[in-house]
């Protein structure tokens, strides 16, 4: 079926194309959605200011991705998770929590950027790979870590590995009684 997209539409096309999709596509989300409608002289002459400010929009926004791929890259971002001994997490951390992550640090970051096979479920550290657009990709550090090893120290918000509990809860061996 044979559509002209009304907005942009990943992986299938920007304001104006004229696109073939599957009927069920069509009729159960873009027309619904006022993604696309038919590709009549009339709708064709009326989408033409909208193309214009699409394309502007998206060199704009071409523009202010490429300056967050390169302010992102190689950044670290560690999160905390509930975990059993053997380092297998309860729960999981997945494309929202690291998008969360990264917010925090000041990147604007959606949970669509983030690109993960499956969610993650073990304590690790591992490359995680952001997708702003098709051609513009950045790779963040990403460090899962157990709950309570990392502690906010200072008042600049750098987090500082706590000592574990067994070393501070051991007893001083150099101490007067040995003597």
């Amino acid at each position: 079926m044979r559509l002209l997209l009304l907005k942009d539409v990943r992986e299938l096309g920007h304001v104006g194309d004229i696109v073939e999709v599957k009927r069920g596509y069509a009729r159960n989300y873009l027309v619904p959605q006022r993604l696309a409608a038919d590709p009549t002289e009339e709708n064709i002459r009326a989408i033409e200011e909208d193309k214009k400010r699409a394309a502007a929009g998206r060199a704009a926004q071409l523009k202010e991705v490429k300056l967050l791929a390169k302010a992102i890259q190689d950044v670290s971002v560690t999160i905390e998770a509930a975990a059993n001994p053997e380092g297998t997490l309860y729960g999981s951390v997945g494309g929202k929590d690291i998008a969360e992550a990264l917010q925090a640090l000041g990147h604007p970051v959606l949970p669509e950027h983030v690109v993960l096979e499956s969610p993650i479920r073990t304590l690790d550290n591992r490359i995680v790979k952001l997708e702003f657009t098709e051609e513009i990709t950045a790779e963040i550090k990403l460090w899962v870590v157990r709950e309570g090893a990392v502690e906010h120290d200072d008042e600049a918000g750098e987090r500082v590995a706590a000592e574990p509990a067994e070393a501070a809860a051991e007893p001083d061996t150099d101490t007067a009684d040995n003597e």
